[in-house]
């Protein structure tokens, strides 16, 4: 009978009840497959071949951890790649090191290489700290390739764990974007982290406590009488009268402050919509920066901190004085709102209110026009409510401007 040069003459009985002899031993399965038994019984499976003249031997894993059907499947992709030339054991080693060159931890490093430079240098930092910190922990040192959508969960599941929910996303989103470059660069096939989409808890949204206008009055006078720091009180004040971000005040630098033009410009780069904000002066506001000048005016910033005057004033300062000095159940983000409720209410456009409080405009075209048009307007406008402020003190009543229709 012809020599079995094909796999599969080996029976699974035969392979499970094989015993270790004095010497080793094979147990051929045909086609260069077999079974290697040991002495001490355990069992390896090999796959000898012979390419460029030379004999060879593939190990194929450990019996029955291995089992006889792996082994033949195995041992067939390895008999492909002979005939093409390929040696199955370097192309092994070379598998090996591609997988353990292709971590997400390194994949995810290349992808924020390569986006960084659209990036500010804090939200770069941000962005790779925060992979540090809630991915590569868990996925990190894993091949690109072994992570399934279930291990991508485990990250988001363990970043909701801690209540971040606002955190969970950002994660999610990093990794996906870092799995897409992986795709992109053709050394993943698919995105594990796509099947996400809405798997992460959502919490009810808590808007910022604002003043009601009815409130305002009280409220001015007292701040008027304010006990606290001069640093804080003005600051409320001219956050009452500009409406805008408390982090954006805060940081304001006498630089950015034009007497002449009667403008506050806010570079791009300290806007939350990355782009440049131009804040209009009424006179009440340019009191206040002549009361402020010999105070700060040394100092780059407006409101430098108490301890460090390179660093601004602390984030809770003003919300801080509003609900525990003044005793009103507000925060300083919260005037933005009341602002806005006024404004609408007395019948100023909503487009101009909108870009006076600098959101961002979903319609490119829309934005780029806003972005050139309404200064007049909105420089009217607020005039018009620093007058608003100034006649709640006393109770009066401002009537709108002619372009407030």
């Amino acid at each position: 009978m012809a020599k079995q040069s094909t796999i599969g003459k080996l029976s699974e009985a035969k392979a499970r009840n094989a015993k270790g002899k004095e010497k080793p031993y094979k147990l051929s399965d045909g086609g260069g497959l077999y079974l290697l038994v040991n002495p001490n019984n355990s069992k390896y499976w090999r796959l000898k071949y012979r390419l460029q003249g030379k004999e060879k031997s593939l190990a194929l894993g450990v019996y029955p951890g291995v089992s006889m059907s792996e082994a033949r499947s195995d041992a067939t992709k390895a008999k492909t790649k002979i005939r093409q030339g390929i040696d199955p054991v370097i192309f092994r080693k070379h598998e090996k090191a591609v997988r353990a060159a292709n971590t997400f931890r390194n994949i995810a490093e290349e992808w924020h290489r390569q986006q960084k430079g659209r990036w500010t240098p804090k939200h770069a930092k941000r962005v790779l700290d925060s992979l540090k910190a809630d991915v590569f922990p868990l996925i990190g040192d894993m091949p690109i390739q072994d992570i399934k959508t279930l291990d991508c969960l485990s990250v988001v599941r363990s970043v909701e764990g801690r209540g971040a929910l606002d955190t969970a996303g950002r994660v999610k989103q990093r990794m996906s974007s870092a799995f897409r470059y992986a795709v992109h660069t053709a050394r993943l096939e698919i995105n594990p982290a796509d099947q996400l989409k809405g798997v992460i808890a959502t919490r009810k949204v808590e808007h910022r406590a604002s003043l009601k206008a009815e409130a305002l009055p009280g409220f001015l006078k007292q701040l008027e009488a304010y006990p606290g720091h001069v640093l804080t009180k003005l600051a409320l004040k001219l956050l009452m009268l500009t409406f805008v971000r408390p982090g954006e005040l805060r940081a304001a630098c006498w630089d950015e402050f034009d007497v002449e033009t009667r403008q506050w410009r806010i570079p791009a780069e300290r806007m939350k919509m990355k782009e440049a904000h131009i804040v209009p002066l009424s006179d009440q506001a340019l009191a206040v920066l002549e009361e402020l000048k010999p105070i700060t005016g040394r100092y780059s910033l407006m409101f430098p901190g108490v301890r460090n005057v390179r660093k601004p004033m602390s984030e809770n300062t003003l919300t801080f004085a509003i609900k525990k000095r003044l005793g009103f159940n507000a925060t300083a983000h919260g005037m933005r709102s009341t602002a806005s409720t006024v404004l609408n209410e007395t019948g100023f456009r909503p487009d101009v209110i909108e870009r006076q409080l600098a959101h961002a405009e979903r319609n490119k075209v829309r934005a780029a026009y806003h972005h050139s048009q309404y200064l007049e307007e909105r420089t009217q406008m607020m005039q018009w409510w620093a007058d608003y402020l100034d006649e709640q003190k006393t109770g009066g009543k401002v009537i709108p401007i002619g372009t407030a229709k």
